[in-house]
């Protein structure tokens, strides 16, 4: 079963190396032999990665004259930026709400119960006595 252009793409950029190709292919064209001189790994490993961003359409090769250069397709980044610019929306938009709900509440409001107020920095939390069972009913 094929998994959805969306799907592919994230996969292929699961990968730190194939992040990394990817981020250096928006700057300039490359030929695998080129790609692979940062890695310690072979022309062979660099070609598989290639091929999973092939795949994926974030990448394709052409011929120039005797040369094979990758190129990036930056249309398929979109595919990702439409996908996460969509819940960034939402996302923002429940915080929005937040602030007006918080921002409605008068200044003067007080916790009913001491337990209700939550410590703002963990220096503010004191320590309190634990008291563990062990099997058998001992405590320590």
């Amino acid at each position: 079963m094929a998994a959805d252009p969306l799907s592919r793409v994230f996969a292929a950029l699961a990968d730190p190396t194939r992040r990394d190709m990817v981020a250096r292919l928006a700057v300039t064209d490359a030929t695998v032999g080129e790609l692979a001189e940062p890695y310690d790994v072979s022309v062979q490993a660099v070609s598989k990665h290639l091929r999973v961003l092939e795949d994926a359409g974030l990448v394709s090769r052409s011929r120039d004259a005797q040369r094979r250069p990758v190129h990036l397709e930056a249309e398929v980044l979109d595919l990702m930026t439409k996908w996460i610019e969509r819940y960034r929306r939402q996302a923002e938009e429940r915080y929005r709400r937040l602030d007006d709900v918080l921002a409605s509440m008068p200044d003067d409001v007080s916790p009913t119960h001491p337990t209700d107020v939550s410590p703002t920095h963990p220096a503010d939390v004191s320590p309190t006595p634990h008291r563990c069972t062990r099997p058998g009913g001992n405590r320590s």
